[in-house]
């Protein structure tokens, strides 16, 4: 079953970017501020030209470069013709467990918060430790569920204050079918994050792949404990598919190349779909989104083993985010 799930995801996935084009993004979005993360090239970049030609009101470009923040917010004033009041560069390491924290203090004095599109992502075959993970897990999941559970109460706020649903979407991807199971199911003898620390059995080959299906146990399990107050926080996972972008810059195999070339989406096609997930309503938090249709997942998120490793999985997280943050999951029960 799960091999049929990842033929026919990867599938689907591939021949949606040869010949499934994605509706340009409509709305209005004159009041709001939104965050962009990793918003300086790339998906990001395009997103949030998307978000200014919507209106935006605020748009916060939080990126690890300030230097080429500044630069990507130049260019995106000439594209747009939006007055530079409208958009702020501000520093975030997505390495980095203080930088995270910093950030989102700094979002909590903000007048509002409508929407942050966490789209910073990292991409390696490379084992590398960064604080207390492996590279790819800090970046991809750790502080980005860090980013986003630390900014609910401002999401919150905002929410209540002005009687409209705030939304979070956190990038995911069609290779979450092939994500191995052999690092996170239980062994009885340690937790999952450990295991995924051992350089020894480490699958970095496909370690983009499992975090991103860890991406999608984490937006599961926080939209189910987000649903039960409105106005909503809504939570989803967009896949924009293949895409022309940096993300795959540290394997620039011919394969990656001919396949940039000829199969994967323009970054601005792609960028419609992280767009759409901002724009998405309640029906779709805690889902994965397609070619801007809420879809079913691989079958190893659904099933009954992934639910198992779901639970365990989002303790885990939830026990990590609050020994980083003291009395930040307690807050709103989240460790219950």
């Amino acid at each position: 079953m799960a091999v049929l799930s990842s033929i026919e995801g990867l599938s689907s996935s591939m021949a949606s970017c040869m010949f499934v084009k994605l509706p340009i993004p409509e709305g209005d979005l004159s009041q709001e501020t939104i965050v962009v993360t990793g918003s300086n090239q790339g998906l990001g970049f395009e997103a949030s030209r998307h978000f200014l030609r919507l209106g935006v009101h605020r748009l916060i470009m939080a990126v690890r470069n300030m230097k080429k923040g500044e630069a990507a917010r130049l260019e995106l004033l000439q594209l747009t013709g939006r007055d530079p009041s409208t958009i702020e560069v501000w520093e975030l390491d997505m390495d980095s467990y203080t930088s995270v924290k910093n950030f989102a203090a700094r979002a909590k004095t903000l007048p509002r918060l409508d929407a942050l599109l966490a789209n910073a992502g990292l991409a390696t075959e490379t084992f590398e430790m960064v604080e207390d993970n492996e590279r790819t897990i800090t970046v991809n999941v750790v502080s980005t569920f860090l980013l986003v559970i630390l900014l609910i109460p401002k999401l919150r706020e905002s929410a209540q204050r002005y009687s409209k649903n705030t939304r979070v979407s956190i990038v995911n991807s069609a290779l979450h079918y092939i994500a191995p199971l052999s690092e996170i199911e239980g062994d009885g003898t340690s937790d999952i994050f450990s295991r995924l620390n051992d350089e020894r059995t480490a699958q970095m080959g496909l370690r983009y792949p499992l975090s991103k299906l860890l991406v999608l146990f984490g937006v599961r399990a926080l939209a189910d404990r987000l649903c039960k107050e409105e106005p909503l926080v809504i939570l989803n996972a967009p896949n924009p598919s293949w895409c022309k972008s940096q993300l795959m810059r540290e394997n620039e195999s011919f394969g990656v190349r001919v396949g940039e070339r000829f199969i994967a989406r323009s970054t601005e096609m792609g960028s419609r779909a992280l767009v759409h997930g901002i724009l998405s309503g309640p029906e779709s938090s805690g889902q994965y989104i397609d070619n801007c249709q809420i879809k079913r997942p691989s079958c190893i998120v659904t099933s009954q083993n992934g639910t198992t490793i779901e639970k365990a999985f989002f303790k885990e997280l939830i026990g990590k985010i609050e020994k980083i943050s003291p009395g930040t999951t307690v807050a709103f029960g989240l460790n219950e």
